[in-house]
Formats: structure tokens, C-alpha cells, sequence
């Protein structure tokens, strides 16, 4: 009795199974006619929200993006350091523009050297012994725009002669000529020869920027930059 109604159960089973089996053949036929497509497996995303792109039947080239600069066309890149065969003293200085092209001046100051160079276009042109800012009034270091020309400046603070003056703060910070002594300082100014600083007024324009660091030197393929 027992053996019989276990035959009757997995037939009955079988049928269920066979009936589940034909309903899912049949919803896949009317899917199928209906035009339903098959859900496909989720791919992972890249762009869950994507820039649209305009299409156009007659789209415009595409124009090649610019190439950057190498480092050697910059004009704040250090191209040349002036040969100095001769002591570098206080007083001494240097001029060699011949054959540099033209090109954005770039000047900058190093107190620890104790020296000014002079970049036109990545090219030094000229260098010089300086003196600057004492104990009581040091010369400040960052970058400085040159706000002022002044051939023949008198100082309204110390009543004293700035020839070439090249003014870089609103409160007297500048470039000028001076006699550049061994042990003598300014009150925050920079001072150069005179014949120095006459070539490098000449030069320079307005906006041309000064760099003023404490022991920042350029080497060849160098950044003219702060530091």
C-alpha cells in the first residue's frame, strides 16, 4: 500500500515539473514573437553618466591638439650662464648680449651669493657682485614686478641718489646703482655698479619680474623660477 502511493507522488511530481517546463517554453515563444529581448548579464560600468556627444552627418575635423614646449624653448628656462673667468668680487660685473635674441627679461637675486644675474629669453646676459639689506632693514625675498623707472631717482626716505632706479615694493624696496663695497649693506635696496645698473635700466620694462631668493642657484636646463 505504502509502495503505491510513493509511485503516485513522483508521478505526480513529474507531471508538476513537465507542466512548469512547457509554461516557461511557452512564456519564451510569446516573448520571442512579441519582439522582447532577453535582459543581457550588467557589464561593469565605465561612465555611469557619460558626456553626451553630438553627432553630425558632416562632422568638422578634429584639429590636432598643440604640442607643449621642451624645456629648451622656454624663456624661463636657463639656456646660458655667462663664463666668468675673472675674480668675482664687490664691483666686479659682466655684459654679454651679443648674438642673445630677443625675448622676455627674467632677473634674479640671490643674497646668499651675493650676486645678480640678468636672463633675456633663458640666456644670461649679465651678473654682478650686489649689496643689500642690513640687520636693521633686510631685503625681502619672493617675486617682485618692477612697478617704476627712474633715471636719476632721489630717495624720498633718505634724501640720497638712486641712479637707475628700478622700484620693486611701495615701500622703497628697488634696484639701483651704488657703490657695491665688501661689508657695506642698504636698507632693504639692492645695490649694483653704476654701469650695471644703466645696462640692465636699459633693458628691463615695466612688469618684468625680479626674483629675489636666499640661496636659490640656476644650473643649465633649469627652472628660472622661485625656491
Amino acid at each position: 500500500m505504502t509502495k503505491q502511493i510513493m509511485v503516485r507522488i513522483s508521478g505526480a511530481i513529474l507531471v508538476a515539473a513537465a507542466f512548469a517546463v512547457l509554461g516557461l517554453l511557452t512564456l519564451s515563444l510569446i516573448r520571442f514573437i512579441a519582439g522582447e529581448p532577453e535582459p543581457l548579464p550588467r557589464l561593469p560600468a565605465i561612465d555611469e553618466n557619460p558626456v553626451p556627444v553630438a553627432l553630425s552627418a558632416n562632422p568638422e575635423p578634429i584639429e590636432p591638439a598643440p604640442v607643449a614646449q621642451t624645456v629648451s624653448d622656454s624663456p624661463f628656462v636657463v639656456k646660458r650662464i655667462l663664463q666668468i673667468d675673472e675674480p668675482f668680487v664687490h664691483g666686479y660685473y659682466k655684459w654679454d648680449d651679443a648674438d642673445v635674441p630677443d625675448g622676455e627679461i627674467v632677473v634674479t637675486v640671490d643674497l646668499k651669493a651675493e650676486s645678480i644675474s640678468v636672463f633675456r629669453d633663458g640666456y644670461e646676459i649679465g651678473a654682478a657682485v650686489i649689496k643689500f639689506g642690513d640687520a636693521l632693514k633686510p631685503t625681502p625675498t619672493g617675486v617682485f614686478p618692477i612697478t617704476q623707472k627712474s633715471k636719476d631717482h632721489i630717495s624720498n626716505i633718505y634724501d640720497v641718489p638712486m641712479p637707475y632706479m628700478l622700484r620693486l615694493t611701495n615701500d622703497g624696496i628697488a634696484i639701483h646703482a651704488a657703490e657695491v663695497k665688501w661689508g657695506y649693506g642698504t636698507r632693504g635696496c639692492i645695490g649694483v655698479p653704476e654701469e650695471f645698473a644703466r645696462l640692465l635700466f636699459e633693458q628691463v620694462k615695466l612688469g618684468d619680474r625680479v626674483i629675489v631668493t636666499n640661496g636659490k642657484r640656476l644650473g643649465l636646463g633649469e627652472e628660472i623660477v622661485a625656491g
